[in-house]
């Protein structure tokens, strides 16, 4: 039994010691480790800029429980990947009674599930790629038939677009499926829309300005997202206002109906023939390291990354103890 109750997270802090003792979770045993350290550590500088009685908190070097004999009030959830940003973490926290921010156990495990979370929004009426499930090398043959080429694999349960291949000939095929079949059991091809990827962060039930992006690689993989410096990225993002509010309408119908609550971030392709929209993923806990999308989103809408943080820390009000 949850030892937290969700209340309407309008609470705001006027002070730094209305947040009390916080732990920034960073780090963790996910491939995504490197990205949170660097996401945990500007997160926990920013947080002690404005006064808050923050500390570093990686769960591969104590254990969970620690937060409570420590006497931590919040958690500001900075984990990436899996045991970290797919329900595992936010049902320790849940049992504990240690509020923390971002979204609950139902829509991080969901929405981690790549596979499953396109299912959802499908049938709750948006469009995505088409896809195929790939449980063995037999279903290779037939996602070539149902979805054509080019394709993306991709293994389900990984963010950052680890495991990840854009796949150009059907001799590519079998390579990336056992590449992203060695990091998830779970892995499926969709369709790849050709056109511009667009992101739409959400700030507390609000939508900021979307971000359009041009890799210089194939796609936006995981060093054109991190670490190389020839990504472009276009906020505002070159949309006319209707199909700006047209694409953040999809980006808060989407975190609705995954249940998704407090941040996070919307992806999006654009089909260059036809202009249209398809939904990619959600994100619950997005990057913060200074080639993140979020902060940049913020910027544009007149939020510095230490405000960001802050609010971010706010939706932490949304969970108290009963």
């Amino acid at each position: 039994m949850s030892l937290l109750t969700m209340n309407s997270g309008k609470r705001r802090a006027a002070k730094p010691r209305d947040f009390g003792k916080t732990a920034v979770m960073l780090g963790g045993d996910s491939s995504e480790r490197e990205i949170s350290l660097l996401s945990g550590n500007a997160v926990l500088a920013a947080l002690k800029r404005r006064g808050v009685d923050a500390h570093a908190f990686d769960p591969l070097d104590r254990p969970v429980q620690a937060l409570a004999s420590e006497g931590f009030d919040r958690v500001w959830v900075a984990l990436h990947g899996p045991g970290g940003e797919d329900g595992a973490m936010q049902g320790a926290l849940e049992w504990l009674g240690v509020p923390y921010t971002g979204s609950g156990v139902l829509a991080a495990a969901l929405t981690m599930d790549k596979l499953k979370t396109k299912r959802v929004v499908v049938g709750a009426g948006f469009s995505a790629p088409e896809y195929a499930v790939l449980t063995g090398p037999a279903d290779l043959d037939a996602a070539l038939q149902r979805i054509g080429l080019p394709m993306m694999v991709k293994p389900a349960s990984q963010g950052s677009s680890v495991g990840m291949t854009k796949v150009k000939s059907a001799g590519e095929l079998p390579r990336a499926y056992a590449e992203a079949r060695a990091i998830d059991p779970v892995v499926f091809a969709e369709s790849f829309i050709a056109g511009d990827e667009f992101t739409v962060a959400i700030l507390k039930d609000a939508a900021l300005p979307s971000i359009r992006i041009q890799p210089a690689t194939e796609f936006y993989d995981y060093q054109a997202k991190y670490f190389r410096d020839d990504t472009q990225y276009h906020c505002p993002s070159g949309l006319s206002r209707q199909e700006e509010e047209e694409l953040k309408a999809a980006a808060l119908a989407t975190f609705t109906v995954t249940d998704c609550h407090g941040w996070g971030r919307a992806d999006f392709m654009r089909d260059r023939a036809t202009g249209k929209f398809f939904f990619i993923e959600i994100n619950t806990t997005p990057g913060m390291t200074d080639h993140s999308l979020v902060p940049m989103a913020a910027r544009q809408a007149g939020i510095d990354f230490d405000e960001l943080v802050w609010r971010v820390l706010e939706t932490s009000f949304s969970r108290e103890r009963k």
